[in-house]
């Protein structure tokens, strides 16, 4: 390492000693930063599991008690084994007496009770329009492959062969023949592949604006026969049904009949007899659930699934992440990182609004409507201060199988689900537990979530200085408040409703902006591959207003250090990764690869240039007229 200069690899330098020296897990695709602290926060969890299990630790948080029950159901592996797949027979079965769309429209509630794809996915998430309210969306159905643009491709063949391999594998457990076993597998690949000619791309998806594509409910009824989506909605709503359904992939519902109708009903069949075998095959038998698994490991490089006490942790963890994250937050956070954090994060806002206030493109009424967007940011620290009330409601009878109790609290999640529709929005929900690493902003809310599991060195910590601070957690936390003028946050107001709050002007002045962040990193070379520069541009605008902000503040804060603040900043993207994971975030991800995000986005400030004497020769330069700074 001590021949890279860090005028020419920041990430190299601050990192290279511990990625030369650094092991990937068997049970994992990476480690470092966020996943490091993630394995560290496991290893704690997983203690205190088997704490609860020999009852030397307790705790009355709703839901905890459950999630050791299920985490020991997981454990007893001898009644899943010797069940074997008998468990998941009557659903198969009832798979396969489905003759046409009438009978799918008759099963089609139960079915999504049990976890069965119907040709069209579902659900009740809040309104764009109106964020006090909820809409009920469809969708096309996920593809096997991680998006459109892997199909008609070697590699794209080459995970297709995987999967046939393995779904093959679970089907000799079935009492299907060898002959019927050779059709189901070809018949769900050739439905899979109608759906990869309708359904969105993963570009596609990353412009979030455009889900929003209301549809009167005779429109979308139409659009889904033979479907019966007025039978499915009454069964669920009885006589008060949605006035509209909200299409988020519009071209697959309005080409749904290119994939669906019954001409193609017993490929539909086929498919879902084979998705529901291998997505249900992890509540059987060992056997049946590492089978399960060789698709997903094929993408991501992973070598073996987790141990079975890891599996059985990150199950419960997953069922009743609410109640443990509360626990974690509960136990290990403190109440004075707390208080420190959330004055930082009011910091960084007020920072934002004088930054926004000097703004050079927006007029006047702009940067007062986004100054009021600011001023209502919603902050949520830690954890959330009870437990939300469906785990009350989730409880796991020692009586049930494990299979048995995922189909019972399968059931109650989507109830609840359901019941939302004509509710109002509760605001105060969290979108991430606190035991979860990781940071989100939600445009519907105005909020931002910060788990107490990222609020860990290096991101943060009371002994770091406050350079490393900001360069580490006050960075990213600039970032997710970016993510509210970023290109899918800006359209959105500050209670959450998807609204044109600039003038035509300022929102050319932002879109040009926003083309000249994709091209700055559009065909970057990375593992092999290049990165899609539209693909990930949210994700740069908001590291880019992140590091503009913190920067900012690092001026108006005495006795601070640059280089401690860009060398954190290098440090917390840390990782080493497989290779096939790499290219699979490259390729799917909205944000860019990790040496990237810590080497492209320095360039654009001069205190980058100031603090490490980088010159027009040095690999981290770029000229003055291609750097950007939106915010």
């Amino acid at each position: 390492m001590e021949n890279i200069r860090i005028q020419d690899d920041l990430y190299e330098v601050v990192n290279g000693k511990w990625l030369k020296e650094a092991v990937i897990p068997e049970d994992r695709p990476t480690i470092g930063g966020f996943a490091s602290l993630a394995v560290e926060v496991e290893e704690i969890m997983m203690a205190d599991f088997r704490a609860f299990g020999k009852n030397e630790k307790t705790s009355d948080i709703t839901g905890v008690k459950d999630a050791i029950k299920l985490y020991q159901k997981v454990l007893d592996v001898e009644k899943r084994n010797d069940a074997g797949i008998k468990p998941l027979m009557p659903l198969l079965n009832k798979i396969k007496d489905l003759h046409c769309p009438n009978c799918l429209n008759r099963e089609a509630l139960e079915l999504t009770y049990e976890a069965v794809n119907l040709p069209f996915d579902f659900g009740v998430v809040e309104d764009m329009d109106d964020a006090t309210k909820h809409s009920f969306i469809i969708k096309g159905p996920d593809t096997i492959l991680p998006d459109t643009s892997y199909y008609g491709t070697e590699e794209g063949e080459a995970l297709l062969n995987v999967y046939k391999d393995m779904a093959l594998k679970l089907l000799n457990f079935t009492d299907l023949s060898e002959e019927e076993k050779e059709v189901y597998i070809n018949d769900c690949l050739a439905f899979d592949e109608l759906l990869s000619k309708e359904v969105k791309s993963a570009i596609e998806w990353a412009d979030y604006v455009k889900n929003n594509n209301p549809l009167e409910l005779d429109k979308a009824i139409e659009y889904l026969k033979p479907f019966d989506l007025n039978k499915l909605l009454k069964n669920i709503y009885d006589e008060q049904l949605p006035e509209k359904v909200v299409a988020y992939d519009l071209k697959a519902i309005e080409n749904f009949k290119n994939y669906f109708n019954s001409d193609t009903f017993d490929l539909y069949k086929h498919w879902a007899y084979v998705t529901t075998l291998i997505n249900k095959s992890s509540l059987l038998s060992e056997e049946m659930k590492s089978i399960s698994t060789i698709y997903s490991r094929s993408l991501t490089g992973v070598e073996k699934d987790p141990s079975l006490e890891k599996q059985a942790y990150q199950i419960a963890s997953g069922v009743f992440s609410e109640p443990l994250g509360i626990y974690y937050g509960r136990t290990y956070f403190g109440e004075e990182a707390k208080k420190d954090i959330v004055s930082l994060v009011k910091r960084i806002i007020e920072t934002y609004k004088k930054r926004i206030e000097n703004n050079t493109f927006l007029e006047e009424a702009t940067k007062q409507k986004a100054i009021l967007k600011l001023s209502t940011i919603s902050i949520k620290m830690g954890y959330p201060d009870k437990v939300k009330d469906i785990y009350s409601n989730m409880q796991v009878d020692e009586n049930d199988t494990y299979y048995e109790c995922m189909q019972k609290i399968r059931r109650l999640l989507i109830n609840e689900n359901f019941n939302k529709l004509f509710k109002s929005v509760d605001k105060n929900e969290w979108q991430m537990p606190g035991h979860l690493v990781n940071a989100c902003y939600d445009p519907s809310r105005n909020d931002i979530t910060f788990p107490a599991a990222i609020l860990q060195k290096p991101f943060y910590s009371l002994k770091q200085t406050v350079s490393e601070n900001l360069g580490g957690i006050g960075a990213v936390i600039a970032h997710e408040i970016s993510h509210a003028f970023d290109n899918n946050g800006a359209h959105f107001d500050e209670n959450g409703n998807m609204n044109n709050w600039w003038t035509e002007s300022d929102l050319k002045n932002f879109e040009d902006l926003t083309k000249k962040m994709i091209k700055q990193w559009d065909g970057l070379p990375f593992a092999g591959d290049k990165v899609n520069g539209e693909l990930v541009v949210s994700e740069n605008i908001a590291d880019n207003g992140g590091m503009a902000c913190t920067i900012q503040l690092m001026h108006e804060t005495e006795g601070t250090d640059f280089e401690e603040y860009f060398k954190n900043w290098a440090r917390i993207w840390c990782q080493k990764a497989k290779p096939e994971y790499q290219l699979l975030l490259l390729k799917n991800d909205v944000h860019s690869p990790v040496r990237l995000r810590a080497n492209i986005q320095v360039r654009n400030f001069r205190e980058w240039y100031d603090t490490f004497n980088v010159k027009s020769d040095d690999e981290m330069y770029i000229p003055e007229e291609d750097r950007i700074i939106i915010w």
